[in-house]
């Protein structure tokens, strides 16, 4: 009499195992803990075998018969369904041994020992963040060049052109790490020579080169020129807001600056892309807010200025850093790409980034919702650039550079 699944339901555990028989060599195997397996009992070449088929309830009992069903239609065959089942489970295994992210993963292990913690934890992130999404699911050995080049131009759209490079360079790796385990035969960065985008065509901005950055920060910090520039290049360098919207900033924008988030809303209307921007303030930027606001009087603007528009003229930062001996060698919008490049590297989500950055946002309901999204985050990043640039302006007194 066939097994029904109300039997195979309540069947409990005895003092020994037992068998619930549904017939054509199928049983329920019922261990002392309850535990209930799914076995086939068979014969093949003259020998008596036995498959596993589940462990019940999650392998139902229709699900049980079907595989009693495909292990006949595979005896008929003169295949013994114990060898097709190794077969399929080593095939498994050796297609997950060749997907991109396990090759990445085990390269990224054996590499790993060699590596400072703060690369390494670096070089995870720009994994997780810019390469799995895209190429991480696809067999290594069927990915071709195209697909590699979109990963990396998702990383050049971000302004982060030397990341690119180097992102390129570890895909790279972990393929001819792939050609030495026998899982690839070539490496598809060797045919994309020449596509990536340069700094040269890239920048519309001149950015100051990081390395500069010290002697920029010590040279803004011995400025003796108008003191509400100075400070005005002080908050661009640690916001990376666009020029227009730092000289056009009203007080009215500036909220719990005396509290534990204090926070910069600059309203659409003043936004390129017409979306709310929060800009969360470090303390270093509050203290330049503090220093500011005694010189501003009561205007409502930040930068008042006699001119037509009411606020500091475009080209007035942009003349303090020529007087400071930057003529031709960085602009003040530059200093949104230097910030980008840095946080790229530090490895914070990109996403983080982006919104800090105020890029376009696609879809205009999702950017008019996400004007405070990843604020946490983004919010220790502000922070930490901030901290970056402490350091960096130490370091440059301490040498005399």
């Amino acid at each position: 009499m066939p097994l029904t699944d109300t039997a195979a339901r309540s069947a409990k555990g005895r003092e020994k195992p037992y068998k619930l028989a549904d017939g054509g060599g199928l049983y329920l195997l019922v261990n002392p803990d309850g535990a209930r397996y799914w076995r086939l009992n068979y014969r093949f070449a003259g020998k008596q075998k036995t498959l596993a088929l589940g462990t019940y309830p999650i392998t139902s009992l229709a699900d049980a018969r079907k595989g009693r069903e495909t292990a006949k239609e595979q005896l008929a065959a003169r295949i013994d369904p114990s060898e097709a089942r190794r077969a399929e489970k080593r095939a498994a295994r050796l297609h997950s041994s060749r997907i991109f992210e396990v090759v990445a993963q085990e390269w990224f292990a054996a590499k790993l020992p060699g590596w400072v913690p703060s690369y390494s934890d670096r070089l995870l992130s720009r994994l997780e963040a810019d390469i799995y999404p895209t190429l991480g699911h696809r067999p290594i050995a069927d990915i071709e060049p195209p697909e590699v080049l979109e990963v990396i131009r998702k990383v050049e759209t971000r302004g982060a052109i030397e990341l690119a490079k180097r992102e390129m360079q570890v895909i790279g790796q972990i393929f001819h790490f792939a050609i030495a385990s026998g899982r690839a035969k070539r490496d598809p960065t060797q045919d994309l020579r020449g596509a990536l985008k340069s700094p040269g065509r890239q920048k519309h901005h001149r950015a100051l080169p990081r390395e500069d950055l010290p002697d920029f920060l010590k040279a803004l910090d011995a400025y003796d020129g108008e003191p509400m520039t100075k400070l005005a290049l002080k908050l661009m360098v640690l916001t990376f807001v666009r020029t227009t919207e730092l000289r056009a900033a009203r007080w009215s924008e500036f909220e719990g600056l005396d509290g534990p988030e204090p926070l910069w809303r600059i309203p659409p209307e003043r936004m390129k892309m017409r979306f709310e921007h929060l800009v969360p303030l470090s303390p270093q930027a509050v203290a330049v807010l503090q220093e500011l606001r005694p010189l501003a009087g009561r205007s409502p603007q930040l930068f008042p200025s006699p001119s037509k528009e009411g606020f500091m003229s475009n080209n007035t930062m942009l003349f303090a850093m020529y007087r400071m001996g930057y003529h031709g060698r960085a602009t003040v919008h530059g200093f949104r790409g230097v910030a980008s490049t840095w946080l790229n590297e530090a490895g914070y989500h990109p996403d983080w980034i982006e919104r800090q950055l105020a890029h376009d946002e696609r879809n205009e309901v999702r950017g008019a919702y996400n004007s405070a999204q990843y604020l946490t985050g983004r919010r220790q990043m502000m922070c930490d650039w901030a901290n970056f640039l402490d350091g960096l302006r130490r370091g440059a007194s301490n040498t005399g550079a």
